[in-house]
């Protein structure tokens, strides 16, 4: 019923057909994305159906000529297309991007002239077509067309990592053995439309992978804005509070030490110096406070002027001499607005409270901080109200 050739072309037809319902149920793919792949794929199909369509009509004469005339005018006008649709999808604006889409149209423009003239297709009286006397400006066209989708595949290639490029790199390659086998076989080769679609498919599977890629970048990209702190670079009160649940199903390790910290005389410095200044001090706690345990801890902004780190492997002795660091940290740091900065911290060992919660254990770093707060407070004399 069919030969080989229809076959394996009706394969490629309903191959490009399931590549449309893949792309159109793709959640990975924006609605506007999907159309240069709709685009491809019908055009592949449509030129492959004028190349089919003028095999068989070819030495049929019983039919009128100008039939064969229009599927091999198609034929010719489609072929490049569907190769130029492969660029489409790059969405690339250079100026080779231009060039390519001039000498398409240019050589639709040809070819539609050509077919009332016989430049391109000649009929002998059985209705068999050879090439015109202007076919080598077809060949020659074809040529430049397949140089510059080369250009524009290396182009756009720069756009993925290095890792990306080699399956890109290999689609392109695979398309253009497909297109030259069917050059060099001769008519009864016919691997163009099948490495087209090949390439096609592949493509789809390339720019899933990349869409993919790109989405999870961005996913980790927003979660870094979200749990970083926007004053400080600290870690934000959002990544406090997912480690708090991430801990829920167990207690503090034994060696951790939690240490809440604030910041002694901010709203006298919000007060008299501005805010401005108030966020100088903040940041510059940040600072002091990333450099006392930022090597071997994590460290929140949980508030306006409170901070809470988080660092495993803590004595007693430890924990001290990290506060010690922090402190001295605050005593050498200088602003411009705001000349010192001034630090009540405390800190809470898990091995001092068996079984506690991560949250409970900075509620009792906590108690230790406003102790101290209260100290400070009560030796310079100052309403630890107004702060």
């Amino acid at each position: 019923m069919f030969n080989y050739y229809t076959r394996i072309l009706l394969l490629c037809w309903m191959s490009l057909g399931v590549l449309c319902v893949l792309v159109s149920e793709c959640r990975q793919i924006r609605r506007a994305d999907k159309r240069p792949f709709y685009l491809t794929y019908a055009l592949i199909a449509c030129s492959a159906l004028a190349e089919w369509l003028g095999i068989r009509l070819n030495g049929q004469a019983d039919l009128p000529g100008w039939p064969i005339l229009a599927v091999k005018c198609a034929d010719y006008i489609l072929t490049p297309l569907a190769g130029g649709a492969f660029v489409y999808h790059m969405k690339l604006k250079n100026r080779w991007n231009k060039a390519l889409i001039a000498i398409l149209a240019g050589n639709a423009l040809f070819q539609l002239v050509a077919v009332f003239n016989g430049w391109m297709v000649t009929l002998d009286a059985s209705n068999r077509y050879t090439h015109g006397p202007l076919y080598i400006v077809y060949m020659v066209v074809y040529m430049m067309i397949i140089a510059l989708i080369v250009v524009q595949f290396i182009i756009y290639g720069r756009t993925f990592e290095q890792q990306n490029r080699a399956s890109l790199y290999a689609v392109m390659l695979l398309v253009m053995a497909g297109i030259a086998l069917q050059e060099i076989g001769g008519e009864g080769y016919r691997t163009a439309y099948l490495a087209m679609t090949m390439g096609a498919a592949l493509m789809f599977i390339h720019f899933s992978a990349f869409s993919q890629q790109a989405m999870d970048a961005r996913l980790q990209i927003q979660h870094a804005q979200i749990t970083t702190d926007a004053l400080t670079g600290l870690l934000s009160r959002r990544a406090y509070t997912e480690d708090l649940v991430a801990c829920e199903d167990g207690g503090a390790s034994e060696r951790l030490a939690a240490f809440a910290i604030d910041i002694n005389d901010l709203k006298r410095v919000n007060d008299t110096l501005g805010h401005l200044a108030g966020d100088e001090l903040i940041c510059g706690a940040a600072k002091c406070i990333e450099a006392a345990f930022g090597e071997e801890g994590r460290c929140y902004r949980t508030g306006g002027d409170e901070f809470v780190a988080l660092v495993e492997g803590m004595d007693a002795i430890r924990a001290e001499v990290a506060l010690s660091r922090l402190k001295r940290e605050a005593r050498n740091w200088s602003g411009k607005l705001a000349k010192e900065l001034r630090l009540a911290a405390g800190f809470a060992l898990a091995a001092d409270h068996p079984g506690l919660s991560v949250e409970k254990l900075v509620g009792e770093a906590d108690l230790a901080m406003y102790n101290a707060k209260a100290e400070y407070y009560r030796q310079n004399g100052r309403d630890r109200r107004r702060r």
